[in-house]
């Protein structure tokens, strides 16, 4: 079993701290590592590394800096499979979903690729009379990102590497549950020919975090994670002058018209509600069969669970969903089943603990008859469940969607271009799909979360997330005619 180290520069340092957390794999409830409790002063140590890299880094060539952007990418590239690997290790995705966790952040490094041309700026002469006008946007400083669990490389690379190709340095603070794919990152980006302080991370729980936010040099802070911790992530780094961007959860709403086309939208919301074991901000969680779409939705999606294999995705590459991710999380999704049994939700499908070895296994969870006031309607569940609702039209279904606090994304299917039309105007949430069971944009577009699923202004990913790690500066010039008469032209 390893000691997960910190990077500080281009010194990988066991720290000298007084707590540690384990790493498991979840899938069989073995802890494969130990992770260091970091406070301040490794805050600390990370930050002055990378306050010293900003220095040089932040006058390097765009050019160059995209020169190193490429070259971690084809590190990425050579190593694809042993990340994966990694990632079904730690987090307990399926081996096909870790490889979709790498792909979609090394969508992002081929978008910071392109930094040179992201990064320009505009020109407009003779704005008066006189005078020529051009912005420019510079880096910011050192940066720091806060990195859930579920996506142990995606959600790290929707952050540093756009970043870093701005010419700012980064302090990476991965979850303590999933560190050992960070560490990895971290280590390619050294083998890309990064600087050192470039990129630096710290473990840690509360303590590492508030460090973070409170420091005088730390610039910008990006976060991912629960609600309730985005949004004191957000009020703390505002009070100690940051910017930020803080994404929380959500509550997905997916909506099935009687038109919809059976089998691919049955497909669609299996992967939403269920991929990742239900562990992701983009999950399916709520789902709203309209009028007499109702009882051959609930019987399709009754069926496709029956045939849903559970299992060690460490040791099984035909296990369709794998395990959360602890057995703290296990217990939490058990009890708001058991709370959505005592409100009278009809269970359809599972709501128990799968007893595979010792894996932290919740079985496919289907409800069906639920309200719209309901725990397992109205809160984040962050697990394999499902729960059904059953609107009159799709002005209810509409209705019922605007009510959730959250705001990240609703979904419908339906053949009707009008009814498709109506939702994508009306509801209120920041990505909508049309049959597309996870409406998550590609990396050119932001993350673009609403309401409680979002604090701050610019999102992730995107030109959104370039403007969020620069400044712009606008030079105004005036140059006249007075040194061509002094030098008698």
């Amino acid at each position: 079993m390893m000691d997960v180290p910190v990077l500080f520069g281009e010194c990988w340092v066991t720290p000298q701290v007084s707590g540690w957390s384990p790493v498991f794999n979840p899938s069989r409830g073995e802890e494969i590592a130990r992770v260091p409790m970091c406070g301040a002063a490794e805050v600390e140590a990370a930050i002055q590394a990378a306050s010293a890299a900003f220095v040089t880094w932040s006058k390097t060539p765009a050019p160059a800096r995209a020169a190193r952007m490429f070259a971690f990418k084809a590190k990425l590239e050579t190593h694809f499979e042993e990340l994966a690997a990694l990632i079904t290790r730690e987090n307990g995705k399926t081996l096909e979903e870790a490889r979709g966790d790498i792909r979609r952040g090394i969508e992002v490094v081929d978008f910071a690729c392109g930094i040179s041309h992201l990064n320009k700026g505009e020109h407009l002469p003779q704005v008066a009379e006189g005078i020529d006008g051009v912005t420019m946007r510079e880096p910011i400083g050192v940066c720091a990102g806060i990195t859930p669990f579920n996506f142990p490389a995606m959600v790290p690379l929707w952050m540093f590497p756009i970043a870093v190709a701005c010419g700012n340095t980064f302090i990476l603070k991965p979850s303590e549950k999933v560190p050992l794919t960070a560490v990895r990152l971290a280590e390619l980006a050294l083998e890309a020919g990064w600087p050192p302080g470039v990129l630096n991370i710290v473990h840690g729980g509360r303590e590492a975090v508030d460090a973070l936010l409170e420091h005088p040099e730390i610039a910008a802070i990006s976060f991912v994670g629960s609600t309730r911790v985005a949004e004191h992530v957000y009020v703390t780094g505002c009070r100690h002058g940051k910017r930020v961007q803080a994404a929380g959860g959500a509550k997905n709403v997916m909506i099935v018209m009687p038109d919809a086309e059976p089998d691919a939208t049955t497909r669609a919301i299996m992967g939403a509600a269920f991929g990742c074991a239900g562990q992701r901000c983009m999950a399916g969680s709520i789902l709203m069969a309209v009028g007499n779409a109702a009882s051959q939705t609930r019987e399709q999606i009754a069926a496709a669970i029956d045939n849903l294999v559970v299992g060690d995705t460490s040791a099984n590459p035909k296990a369709d969903m794998g395990p959360v991710i602890d057995s703290a999380s296990r217990e939490r999704i058990l009890r708001s089943i058991e709370w959505g049994v005592a409100e009278r939700a009809v269970l359809v499908r599972g709501g128990k603990h799968e007893s595979q070895s010792r894996g932290f296994f919740v079985s496919p969870t289907l409800f069906d008859e639920a309200r719209p006031d309901m725990h397992i309607a109205r809160e984040e569940l962050f697990g394999p469940v499902l729960t059904m609702l059953r609107p009159r039209d799709l002005d209810e279904a509409i209705t019922w969607t605007n009510r959730n606090p959250y705001g990240n994304g609703a979904v419908i299917f339906t053949n009707s271009g009008g009814a498709a039309r109506q939702f994508a105007r009306e509801v209120s949430c920041g990505m909508v799909g049309v049959n597309v069971g996870v409406p998550a944009p590609m990396a050119a577009f932001a993350f673009s979360g609403w309401n409680r699923s979002f604090f701050g202004d610019l999102h992730v990913q995107g030109v959104e997330g370039v403007m969020f790690y620069t400044r712009q500066k606008i030079v105004l010039s005036r140059w006249d005619n007075a040194y061509r008469r002094t030098q008698g032209w």
